[in-house]
Order: C-alpha cells, then sequence, then structure tokens
C-alpha cells in the first residue's frame, strides 16, 4: 500500500546522496521524519499515510542507511543535523516540522540548538538526549548495556553482519509494549537497511559519538530555542517519568517544550502505535484530526 501511495527521491545533502521517501502534497505543511536506531525511514510509512491528505509528508533514511550513501566520516549529531539541513534545502521546504524518533530525537535537538528559528515546530520520541538530563542515569543503568557494546571499534560489526534481523529482534521483543510490537514485515525491512557493514557501522557510529554530543550538547545548553517542541514517549518504554526528560529539555535551553504519552506503548512508538501517534502529530503540529 505504501509503495502505490509514497513516492521515493534521492536528494543530494553535502556528499550524501539521501533517499527521500513523499507523500501528500507540496503547499501543506511541511514534516520531515528521522528515523532512529535499528530502522529505517519505513518506520514512519503508516504515519505518513494518516497524515498525507493534510501535509507534505517526507522521511529520509540517514546517511549509511538503507537507501543513502555513504555514510559519514562522523556519528555525532551536529553533523547528522547538518545533513538533515541540506535535505530540506535541497527539497526546498519551508517552515518545516522535525519529527525524530530515538537517534532522530537526538539529531532534532542538535539541530534546534545549531540552526534556531529554522524549524515551525519539532518532535523528540522516545530517547534520552547526550548529556541532557536524564542522560546520566540512563548511562548508569545496567540494562542499557548495548550502549557501551556499540561504541567498541569494530567489534559490533564482526558480530552482527549478516545475523542483523536477530540481533535487532532482541531490542524489539524487550523495548516494545508487548510481543510482535515491531511488525514482521517492519522488521524485514530493517534488516535489509543495515545489510551491508557500511550501514551497520554507520549505526553502531551513532552510539560512538555520544561522548562527543555530550560535550557538544553542554556547550549549548545555557543556549535558549524558543520553538515549540513536543517530547512524546510510549507509556511503557522503559526508564523514568517523561516529566524528567521535559525537565531535562527545558534545563537544556528549550523554553517552550509540552510532553504527551502514547498508551499501551513501548520503545517504538511508530511502530507499535502509529495511528495513536498520527493523532498525537496532528494536534501537536495544527494539522486537525485523523482520518481512521
Amino acid at each position: 500500500m505504501a509503495s502505490e501511495v509514497l513516492r521515493h527521491r534521492q536528494v543530494q545533502s553535502g556528499d550524501a546522496s539521501i533517499h527521500v521517501v513523499e507523500g501528500g502534497a507540496p503547499g501543506q505543511p511541511a514534516v520531515l521524519f528521522v528515523h532512529g536506531w535499528p530502522e529505517s525511514s519505513a518506520a514512519f510509512e503508516p504515519i505518513m499515510l494518516l497524515l498525507g491528505d493534510k501535509a507534505h509528508v517526507l522521511a529520509m533514511d540517514l546517511p549509511g542507511i538503507g537507501g543513502s550513501t555513504p555514510a559519514p566520516s562522523s556519528g555525532d549529531k551536529r553533523t547528522l543535523a547538518r545533513c538533515v539541513r541540506g535535505v530540506i534545502a535541497a527539497l526546498g521546504l519551508q517552515q518545516v516540522s522535525l519529527v525524530g524518533h530515538d537517534v532522530g530525537g537526538q539529531i532534532v535537538y542538535a539541530f534546534l540548538h545549531a540552526f534556531p528559528n529554522e524549524l515551525r515546530r519539532a518532535v523528540i520520541m522516545n530517547v534520552a538526549v547526550p548529556g541532557v538530563a536524564p542522560w546520566s542515569d540512563i548511562k548508569r543503568n545496567p540494562a542499557i548495556w548495548h550502549f557501551s557494546f556499540h561504541a567498541i571499534p569494530d567489534l559490533p560489526e564482526t558480530l552482527v553482519t549478516g545475523r542483523q534481523a536477530e540481533y535487532f529482534a532482541y531490542f524489539y521483543e524487550r523495548l516494545s509494549a508487548r510481543a510482535g510490537g515491531v511488525p514482521q514485515h517492519a522488521r524485514e525491512v530493517y534488516a535489509k537497511a543495515y545489510a551491508r557493514t557500511e550501514a551497520l557501522r554507520a549505526g553502531f557510529d551513532w552510539y560512538r559519538a555520544f561522548p562527543e554530543d555530550e560535550r557538544n550538547n553542554m556547550a549549548v545548553e545555557r543556549q535558549t530555542v524558543d520553538t515549540p517542541v513536543l517530547y512524546l514517549r510510549g507509556s511503557k518504554d522503559p526508564g523514568v517519568g517523561v516529566d524528567r526528560y521535559v525537565e531535562g529539555l527545558r534545563h537544556g535551553g528549550l523554553t517552550n517544550v509540552e510532553a504527551a504519552e502514547i498508551a499501551d506503548s513501548g520503545h517504538f512508538a511508530p511502530d507499535e502505535q502509529p495511528e495513536a501517534v498520527a493523532r498525537a502529530l496532528e494536534r501537536f503540529l495544527g494539522l486537525g484530526a485523523a482520518p481512521r
């Protein structure tokens, strides 16, 4: 269904050729989706189909993942924010709202500080931001062992290449509200998007860059950003309560933050509850009522 309704194109951002999925119609409010790990732009296709009659909806594969090549030399979120900005410029989008899930949310945070006042609105979903509370608690949590494992040079690629579907499934099952929360067809698409060792490396590099992200984010925490921001989190996403994240974002300089929770959802809200996510985005972005 998605392939019949959504359009696919390549755009250039710096040295990278970025795969973009597009729906709706130019002239409507522009919403650009940025995925996290271990996902691709396909995570947002069900949401894009729900919003397509009210917005110009777009999603991109981050450089190195899926149809976007080559991988960047660094996985730091400021570099990736520049890539996102290049995509926005290449597409000629004006007053775009940026929606980021997981690592994509970290990129949205970096974008807000690096390029203040360029976004109409922003949404950060299901993620802690390096250097921003409750980041210290997250890092100390032994259940978040994969942060350290992914940061080891070369070893994760060596062990996971060719078995990415099985490795990713561990996280889908552990972090979803219920078994099978991430559908099988989506898992197959994501495994294919990371099939190349270079793609796996690009994803693991996002974790390897966390220390640099911390430094960058702590350096700008006193810089205020007035863009309206929604922090969106699954009600059953493991971790501390949503209020702690909002408090951290405000301390990090985001002056206009509100929060919402997606009921009966864990970490992978776009996959687990696309209709509820679409409704939350419609409300915050001012797009009207969602088709059901």
